[in-house]
Formats: C-alpha cells, structure tokens, sequence
C-alpha cells in the first residue's frame, strides 16, 4: 500500500491527455515504438477529449495555434527533457493545429509533423507489403510534397526489423528522437511527412535494431540524391525538370539498337574521360558540351558509361553503389544527368549505363544489416559475402529485394530515358560457387551449383524491363558458358538482348601479344571464336578491365618496335570491327592511349598532337562509318547466314579471310587480315563472283600511319577459282594490316 501522498498521488488514475510515465520516458529516450500513438493530436471520437503532446527538446514553453493562429491551449510541460502534452478546451472535433514555440533565444511557428496522415496510398502499402511495387521510388524516399495544403517533405523506408526509426538532419540537430517515425506493421515500411523542409535538405535514418542497439546512421536506399563523397547523407531532390525532346530518338531506338543494327559502343569512365584545369571533373553539362560530340564524329552509336549510382569511394569506378537510385553528385544533379540524356538523344547517340545488382559495399552506412539484421544481404557468409571484393551479395530469394532491385532497374529507365542496362558481374550471381573452395559454399535445393534464386530474378528483370520499355536493350557481363543468356526466356535463356564475347577478347588479345614470329602457333586464338560465335547475340569488348591493374594499354600489348606496335593495333581493330558480333570500346583505344588508364587523370588528349595517334583515330573514325555504311557488316552480326571462311588454316602465313554477308540483296565484303610484318604479293583469294573488287578500307594506308602499301583501291578478279569459290583475287597484303574490299 502506498505510504505518502505523493505516491497516492502517483496511483492515481491519469487525466484522460496525459500519456503515462513510462510512454513518456519511452519517447524522451528515443526507443518508442509507435510515436503516432502517443505524440500528435489525440481524442475527439466517442466522446474523448481532444489533446496535444508534442517533444521539443529545449523548448521553453508550447502553445496550440487554430486555424486563424488563435492560441486555444497552453500546453505542460511533463518532463524536463521537452515533452509538452495538455487538452484542448471547448473543441469537439479534431483540426488542423500549429505549435507556438519559445526556445531560449527565439520564437518560432511551426507545423506538428504528427497531425498529419501517411503520404502512403492503400495501394501502394499493399504492393509493398506483397514485394511486386516495380514504382517503388514513387512511394519508398524522400519526396517533396503538399499534404493538407501544407508543403514538405515525405519520407519512407523499409526496415521491417527494426523497433524505432527516426529521420535526422540538421533540421533536427541530428537528434534521432525529434521525429521518430510511423511504422506500418504488413510491411515494414516506416514513414513520416515533415512540414517545411524542401529541395536539398540533408538527411539520413537514424534505426534502433531488433536488439535494442543504435545503428550507425544509414543512407536512404531509394535517395535520389547524396552528398559529394566522402561525405555520406542523402539529399532531398524534386522530381526531374527536363523539357524532352527525345521523342524522335525513341521512336527509332528499338530500331536503332535491333540484332540487325550497327552497334558501336563507346565505353567512357566519366570522371576521367576529359579534366577542367587539368584536375576537376566535368560536369554533366560540360560532359553535354564535349563528350556527346565527340562520340557523334568518331561514328560511335552508343556511350556506356561506367556506373553512375552514387558509390563513396572514387577507387571502385562505381561498382560499389550505395546509392542506387541517385545519379553520382560528382557531375552535378540529377536535372543534368537528364539534360546530358536529353543532348545524347538529340544528337541520335544511345546511352546504357553500367548496373551492379551483384553485390554492394559494407561501408557502415550503407544497406549492410540495414535494421540491425541481414535484411537485403544472406545471413550466411558463405552465400552472402564476396571475399574478392569485400562486397555483401544481395538475397535475391526475397521478395522485397527482388522488388528493391528490379524497380531500380525501371527506375533510369524510366524517369532518365536510359536506353540500356549493362548487367555487372552476372557469372558471380548465377553460381553458388563462384571464386570459392569446396565447403565455402551452400548448394541449392537440387544439390547443384546453380543460384535458382538470382536465375528467376535475372529473368524477371529481363521480361519486366522489355515489357515495360520495349526498344530499350540488357547486356550481360558474363564470363562463362552458361547456355541461352541472350536467349528468350521463353526458350529456357536469361532474356538478355546482348552478351559480352569475354572468351574473344582474351583469345584474341593472348594472339596480339605474341611475337608474329610466334603467332602461327597460335592461330586457333583468332579463329576458335567462330566455333561459338553466333550461340548468343554478342557483344565484343575491349573494356576497361583490359587496360587496368598492371595489364598496360592496348597499345603496350603489341610487340615490336614503335611503328610494329600501332601497325598491330591497326591491324586489330580491322579484324574486330569486320568480325561478328557488336563492338564496344574503351575510351583511350581510339587513339591509342600509352599508358595504362587512372580513373585519377584526364586521358592523354595531347598525344593526338602526334600523326601515329591521330592516324589511329582516323582509323577507328573510318571503321565506324564503314561498319555503318555496309550491311554486309552489321545486318547479320548474330546470324551465322553472316560470315563464311575464305581460308582459316594459313597459320604458316599468319593470314585469315573471311567474308561477311548482309541481308539478300546487299553486297558481301572480303576481308583479309597479315598479321606479320611482311608484305604478301600476289596471295590469291577465293571470291563469289568476278569483276570489279574495290578496296573499302586497308589499315596499313598513309593516312593512319601505315606504310601505303596496297592494291591501289581497286583489283580486278580472275576466273580462276580458288578456295572453292569460282572467281579469285590476286592480293597485295600490307604488312600487319587488315583490307577490307567490296565488289562493284
């Protein structure tokens, strides 16, 4: 029994607007699980009584404002902390309030973020609860909006683990309990709208875990915007403000990027691709004003450009993202992003952009144990850490990771016109084993290596994203055998458009490096690619992976001396741009860059100060106009109807010839690649038919740096048949050299 009045007092039933103690410390400690339920306004049903509790920490003295800004309460202070809670006299019905502050040095008017209901629509609660919102980003974020006639910001996040999360900025002093927000209990979303904030607000989610710990800060996942690493906060953005005028561009783009379509893809690592004043990024205006330009005169059809999500660390060229729905702040905002889509279209230029949904980084504020559990990432180490890169590897078995990743997907689809998506690291996400021993590793349901989870996703997010974006294109990076990964999935494939000729681009680059003395023990690395080259719709690459970590230039892989070096890589891009398969290049090749490439330094523009450089970017300049000019090059690039042998067993001579065909109707081309330094007169060739065989493109010409050796520009063909063919050729072949001829 109680002993004092004080502690009779104390046992007292509470007036019906004033919460109970412990609801009140639970608030002031920051680790109430429903704020809504206690902070706000309260009663007016059934007869209950309105009130108003409020926490302002430092708060002097609190005041209930009308409509009309009449004070109608003086609300109590019930703990020194800055809880504020007491009832409003002579009102029935509830009504949209403000609070009258005093702080200890000013007077403020302020809305009460608890008066006002979830920015969330029914619709989309249920989408999220059952993990298939492919507009996530319309409902998930921050979002600037008006809400009962007030403007502000709403703010969502999915932790469904987590026992409190509170938005922090400095519009709060980082204090994680001034607004905890409200969770909804199907799905684990937690929202909240806070009046007054706008465009640019700095923000992050402050979480207590399922064990009661603080978290560190975390980064929004659906943020549309960050600070400049190596700072780490979300920012508030509006929704894009472009005036498109890509509609022609898109009208075409299915045409444009179709299996019968030249594809030449121009791979561009941004932030060093061009410096301002020999050391600042340019922006995306800038990048607007040089790069879509440039790429438009050396005949390029697309830029790739390595991944733009908002990543930390400058090191990892973007594929360690932690912001996958924002646009790097390291080219300006996500309005320029759009701006530069815009000019690329305009300029009939197609933009894919690098896709990492193979992993993502530990760093602390990131999605690692987002609620204080292995939320978007497996538990298990052995499926949900890469030990090569230090990366988590996302669950893709959940739903709502699924939906996470596949709406991002949409996501620059949709509100940035993107035209493709490069597919990262697929091989590492198809296999339970990858890069890892016997015993590292958790076998599926079958006992098997194969990741079924992130095979259903991989074909989902093919069919979702063709669907929803017909004409747009996917690109897998994958470095195995997996059958029919450019194959529909109604077939049994992954449902990609295009796959990178990994297997080509190592063969033939082993071939380069050899000595020509030596090559003709090698001649199976130039030709072994045709034994496969039209099981998927591929891509040819020389990436930036092939000139980083040691490996040198592409220049610096070809042996002999200086003049022998860029007769090679002449010679190389010949043999690429005439063979199957679609072309991508990595910037620097086009002129032959010298050293190795520093994602820190602008590339070496002043070497085209020099006639070998400038001649190898004459080059690729002309192969790209060739291989968009002759249908015979592009039309069947992944159709086996496209190319026939001539001759692949001259090893002796190191030489090959081939032709190459469009659709029925078109010319063919012949194309003959020496790759020694030692010119070949008289070598005959077999062709389909005689007259006239002009001679389009021969890489050993002055106008490149070559020697200008040749046939000068035309050669007239013979009955004699030769190679199975009825008519024949009598060639002059330049020395490491590819010709290109087309009969008249």
């Amino acid at each position: 029994m109680p002993k004092t009045l004080e502690e009779r007092r104390d046992r007292r039933p509470a007036p019906d607007w004033r919460p109970s103690r412990g609801a009140i410390q639970a608030v002031v400690e920051g680790r109430h699980g429903d704020p809504f339920g206690i902070l706000g306004m309260h009663g007016g049903d059934d007869g209950v009584p309105l009130s108003v509790c409020a926490f302002l920490p430092t708060a002097q003295a609190v005041e209930v404002l009308d409509e009309q800004g009449g004070s109608v309460a003086r609300l109590e202070c019930l703990h020194d902390a800055g809880f504020f809670a007491g009832p409003i006299p002579g009102r029935e019905q509830r009504f949209p309030y403000r609070l009258k502050i005093r702080w200890p040095m000013a007077e403020e008017i302020r809305e009460d973020p608890y008066r006002f209901p979830t920015a969330l629509g029914p619709l989309d609660i249920h989408l999220l609860c059952e993990g298939r919102h492919l507009r996530l980003y319309e409902a998930l974020g921050a979002h600037i909006r008006t809400l009962e006639g007030v403007e502000g910001v709403s703010f969502a996040v999915w932790a469904p683990n987590a026992r409190r999360v509170s938005v922090v900025g400095n519009f709060n002093h980082w204090d994680g309990r001034c607004h905890p927000m409200r969770l909804h209990l199907g799905c684990g979303i937690w929202d909240i709208f806070i009046p007054g904030l706008g465009p640019d607000t700095i923000y992050k989610y402050e979480i207590i875990g399922a064990h009661g710990e603080r978290l560190p800060l975390k980064a929004d996942p659906v943020a549309f915007a960050a600070e400049h690493p190596p700072l780490t906060a979300s920012k508030v953005a509006g929704d894009v403000k472009v005036d498109w005028a890509d509609g022609d561009w898109l009208e075409r783009r299915a045409q444009a990027q179709a299996l019968d379509a030249p594809i030449s893809i121009y791979e561009c690592h941004l932030g060093s691709w061009a410096r301002a004043d020999g050391w600042r990024m340019l922006n995306w205006d800038e990048l607007g004003d040089k790069l879509i330009p440039y790429v438009a005169d050396m005949g390029f059809t697309h830029i790739e450009c390595l991944p733009i999500s908002e990543f930390p660390f400058d090191g990892s060229w973007g594929y360690q993202p932690i912001g996958l729905f924002a646009p790097t702040s390291r080219f300006g905002s996500p309005d320029g992003f759009a701006r530069f889509m815009n000019r690329a279209h305009r300029a009939g230029i197609g933009v894919m952009i690098d896709w990492v949904p193979g992993h993502f980084p530990t760093d602390a504020h990131g999605l690692g144990r987002f609620d204080g559990t292995a939320l978007y990432e497996h538990a298990d180490p052995r499926q949900g850490f890469h030990r090569d890169w230090n990366t988590l590897i996302y669950n893709y078995g959940r739903r709502e990771v699924a939906n996470f990743l596949l709406a991002n997907a949409l996501f620059w689809l949709d509100r940035f016109h993107v035209d493709g998506l490069r597919v990262d690291a697929v091989a590492s996400m198809l296999y339970l084993d990858y890069s890892r021993n016997p015993g590292e590793w958790v076998p599926n349901a079958f006992g098997g290596n194969e990741n079924l989870e992130a095979v259903a996703f991989l074909k989902q997010l093919n069919e979702v994203t063709y669907e929803r974006h017909p004409g747009i294109t996917m690109v897998a990076e994958e470095s195995t055998a997996w059958p029919g990964v450019s194959r529909p999935t109604y077939t049994g494939g992954l449902g990609f458009g295009y796959k990178w000729n990994m297997g080509w681009m190592h063969d033939t680059l082993a071939y380069m490096s050899q000595d020509p003395i030596h090559r003709r023990y090698h001649h199976n690395q130039l030709t072994f690619g045709l034994l496969y080259a039209f099981s998927e719709n591929f891509i040819l690459p020389l990436s930036h992976d092939e000139v980083v970590h040691g490996k040198g230039s592409l220049l610096g892989k070809m042996p002999g001396d200086r003049w022998q070096k860029f007769a090679n890589l002449r010679a190389y891009f010949g043999f690429m741009w005439t063979h199957p398969g679609k072309k991508l290049l990595f910037m620097g090749g086009e002129f032959a860059q010298e050293r190795e490439w520093s994602h820190d330094h602008s590339l070496d523009w002043h070497l085209l100060d020099t006639p070998e450089h400038r001649g190898v970017q004459r080059l690729v300049r002309d192969l790209n106009r060739l291989y968009r000019a002759l249908p015979a090059l592009h039309q069947r690039d992944c159709d086996a109807r496209g190319f026939q042998w001539v001759d692949a067993s001259d090893a002796d001579a190191s030489v090959l010839s081939y032709m190459r065909f469009g659709a029925e109707g078109t010319k063919p081309c012949l194309i003959v690649c020496n790759f020694t330094p030692v010119v070949r007169r008289g070598y005959r060739v077999g062709v389909p038919c005689g007259g006239l065989w002009r001679e389009r493109l021969n890489t050993d010409a002055t106008e490149y740096g070559g020697s200008g050796v040749g046939n000068a520009g035309a050669v007239m063909a013979d009955d004699a048949s030769w190679h199975g063919r009825p008519c024949s050729l009598s060639l002059t072949l330049p020395p490491l050299a590819t010709l290109v001829l087309e009969p008249e």
